[in-house]
């Protein structure tokens, strides 16, 4: 893993704005519930009316309107680290196969090479990219949900507690399953990349044509 984080020299910057922005933009999100449980309690049931109702509401538009220029602004800074740094290894990979000899490139296979210079690089570029966006925003949400719930409502915020373990359960689950499969469709798409390549190549010339035409 070490030898990688090389081909992130000129993406550090956008490798730490892309989580802080998305950061960022779940904070406000975590912000709208409670906007909601004080139009209830205040503009409702409280003495706000109908001008405390407004207010509130203009507050969570505004607040969807600079999550949504955050949540960009995220993606812009994500998609441009995730394509730098696959562009960087396929070139890397492209430049080593080129030293193989022959041998070795039978051994490992023409079309186990091509495979993995286009369709691993582009999981590479769509992992970094889910990464920036998405790992570190996803417990944040998750555990700020929990903390939010708890300054609303703490009797009805224990379903969270319930909850979290099911589904991070599940999310693990489908993981295990996932990295099984993964193995199984590499394999599938190294034939198709055979089969396709098979089919690209003249038929041979026949001894009785070759006869012909000398």
């Amino acid at each position: 893993m070490k030898s990688l984080l090389k081909y992130f020299r000129g993406l550090r910057l956008a490798c730490v704005l892309a989580p802080a922005f998305k950061l960022t933009e779940a904070l406000l999100e975590l912000f709208v519930p409670v906007l909601v449980a004080r139009m209830i309690d205040v503009g409702i049931y409280g003495d706000g009316g109908n001008p405390y109702i407004i207010k509130q509401a203009l507050l969570m538009l505004a607040l969807g309107a600079a999550g949504l220029l955050l949540a960009v602004t995220a993606q812009y800074f994500s998609a441009r680290a995730a394509t730098g740094f696959s562009r960087r290894i396929r070139s890397a990979a492209y430049e080593n196969v080129q030293t193989w000899s022959y041998s070795q490139l039978d051994s490992f296979g023409v079309p186990s090479v091509i495979t993995r210079l286009t369709g691993d690089c582009d999981r590479i570029q769509s992992g970094v990219n889910l990464t920036l966006r998405l790992l570190l925003r996803s417990p944040f949400v998750v555990f700020g949900s929990v903390i939010a719930a708890l300054s609303i409502d703490r009797q009805s915020s224990l379903v969270f507690f319930g909850a979290v373990p099911v589904l991070m359960l599940i999310v693990f689950g489908v993981m295990l399953v996932s990295i099984k499969l993964y193995g199984k469709v590499q394999s599938y798409l190294d034939k198709i990349t055979k089969s396709a390549e098979d089919c690209s190549l003249p038929p041979p010339i026949s001894s009785s044509t070759r006869r012909r035409c000398c």
